[in-house]
C-alpha cells in the first residue's frame, strides 16, 4: 500500500511505499525559517521507497547547510523533501502527505531552539474550520472543541 503526497498547488506529486523511520518534530531555527512555522514534522524514507509521480521538473532546491538540499515546488513554494545526495534516504516533509501515514510523531528534537509562543497553542480553543471572525473574535455560533496534545 502506498501513501500519496503533493505540494500545495498539486504540481509536484509523489508516493512512498512506507516511512522508514519514526516521525520526528524538529524545532531548530533552520526548520522554523524554512517552513515558516514553529516546527517541522518529518520522517526518513529510503530512496527505493520514494517515487515521484509528477512535477519533478517543477522542483527547485536550496542548500540550507553544507550538503543538505531542501527540494520545493517552484510554483507554490512547498518544501517536499530534504536530502543529502550521498545518503540512502530522503527526509520527507510529512505535512505534504495527502494520506494518513498511520503513525504519529514519536520524537521532538532541537528543543533548545523551541519558541515559547508555540507551546501555548494547545490550550487555545479549537474550531472545526476557518471562519472570518477567527482573527479577532470567536463567532457566537461556533463552539470551541478541546483538542489534546499530539505529541
Amino acid at each position: 500500500m502506498s501513501i500519496k503526497g503533493s505540494c500545495l498547488c498539486g504540481s509536484v506529486r509523489y508516493e512512498v511505499e512506507h516511512l522508514d523511520a519514526p516521525i520526528r518534530v524538529c524545532h531548530c531555527r533552520t526548520c522554523r525559517k524554512a517552513h515558516a512555522s514553529a516546527f517541522n514534522v518529518s520522517a526518513k524514507v529510503a530512496r527505493e521507497h520514494f517515487h515521484w509521480i509528477a512535477g519533478q521538473d517543477k522542483l527547485t532546491c536550496f542548500e540550507s547547510s553544507p550538503g543538505k538540499f531542501r527540494r520545493f515546488c517552484s510554483i507554490c513554494g512547498s518544501q517536499v523533501v530534504a536530502e543529502y545526495p550521498d545518503k540512502p534516504y530522503v527526509t520527507l516533509r510529512v505535512a505534504t502527505l495527502d494520506d494518513d501515514p498511520g503513525a504519529r510523531p514519536s520524537q521532538r528534537m532541537w528543543m533548545s531552539h523551541a519558541v515559547s509562543w508555540a507551546e501555548a497553542e494547545m490550550d487555545l480553543p479549537a474550531y472545526e474550520q476557518w471562519h472570518e471572525e477567527a482573527a479577532t473574535n470567536a463567532p457566537k455560533d461556533a463552539a470551541p472543541v478541546k483538542v489534546g496534545r499530539a505529541f
